[in-house]
């Protein structure tokens, strides 16, 4: 897959953008979607990786394929940032989904190895009430055992009400899911 890095906005601006379908990721601090964006691109450094959760503080536009333009958003749910510095994020992110008229969807990212915190509730609550789109990804699916993951995808669903078929499960590790997604992304059915 062609891909590169486009821009970084503090405010979305449909001006600021060549004009192509767009597919946003969205989810917690640390929650890998650096790493979902460099294993689908088979760019190792396309999008920064930190440890340190909170780094994705601005829209970032990456392109794929000529085809489709892909916002990483900001993370949400990072405790460290001061309240300040998440309600900027939390404008920000909502601000591009009131602005894009060329969005198509959006990979909504979950950890896996946890039961959604409150604010993935909120996202899934937020997509559903304004009709955005969305797949939900569950990351870091090699930290698990088949068994284990089974088991996760059933409280992810419960917990989001998504039918478990509707989740893909994803690791940037191992590669599971990666043909999934990229399919997701590129809004290939």
């Amino acid at each position: 897959m062609k891909a590169e890095f486009i821009t970084s906005l503090d405010r979305y601006a449909p001006d600021a953008i060549p004009d192509l379908p767009e597919t946003a990721i969205a989810g917690r601090s640390n929650v890998g979607k650096s790493t979902l964006i460099n294993r689908i691109t088979n760019r190792r450094g396309l999008a920064r990786v930190s440890a340190t959760p909170g780094k994705t503080r601005l829209l970032n536009v990456y392109r794929l394929d000529d085809a489709v333009h892909l916002i990483d958003l900001p993370g949400y749910g990072f405790a460290q940032a001061s309240k300040a510095e998440q309600v900027r994020w939390s404008e920000r992110v909502e601000g591009y989904f009131n602005t894009s008229r060329r969005l198509g969807r959006v990979l909504h990212l979950v950890d896996i190895r946890h039961e959604p915190t409150k604010e993935d509730i909120a996202m899934h609550v937020y997509m559903l009430r304004f009709k955005v789109p969305y797949i939900t990804v569950a990351t870091k699916a090699d930290k698990l055992s088949k068994a284990q993951r089974g088991r996760a995808m059933m409280l992810i669903s419960r917990t989001l009400q998504v039918q478990p078929w509707e989740i893909i499960a994803f690791s940037g590790e191992d590669g599971t899911g990666v043909d999934e997604v990229t399919k997701a992304l590129m809004g290939i059915e």
